[in-house]
């Protein structure tokens, strides 16, 4: 098996013809200007359907962070209102102004939501 790789692969190839096999066209064995035309324009879409898709990755990903941000920032300012016993707005549109103790049902614990997405104490 050796032996007939070895000659395989030392033995000449045979030199191609330089000219086509009777009865055949250039046009027949070559793509031409139509296959050249569909080719170019298979890779033109290909390149405008990336770049579309990379400024849609780009938007969600920028909409989720700003979204992230300012669930930050409200949670933030959240945070500070019940640190600081500030009264009037605690960052909530329709609770009338209440604190966490002023609500009515609770008594005064912390009602928000933890850090991993757990929905308080309570809920366990």
């Amino acid at each position: 098996m050796h032996s007939l790789l070895t000659a395989l692969a030392t033995s000449p190839s045979p030199a191609p013809s330089p000219s086509l096999r009777p009865g055949l066209d250039q046009d027949q064995v070559t793509p031409g200007l139509l296959g050249f035309l569909l080719t170019a324009f298979i890779v033109v879409l290909t390149a405008l359907l990336i770049v579309d898709m990379v400024r849609r990755i780009r938007r969600v990903r920028y909409r989720a962070q700003v979204e992230e941000e300012r669930a930050g920032a409200d949670e933030y300012a959240q945070f500070e209102a019940a640190q600081h016993g500030a009264g009037g707005d605690s960052g909530r549109p329709g609770d009338g102004g209440r604190t966490g103790g002023d609500r009515p049902g609770t008594d005064g614990a912390d009602t928000r939501p933890e850090a991993n997405g757990d929905a308080g104490p309570g809920t366990r």
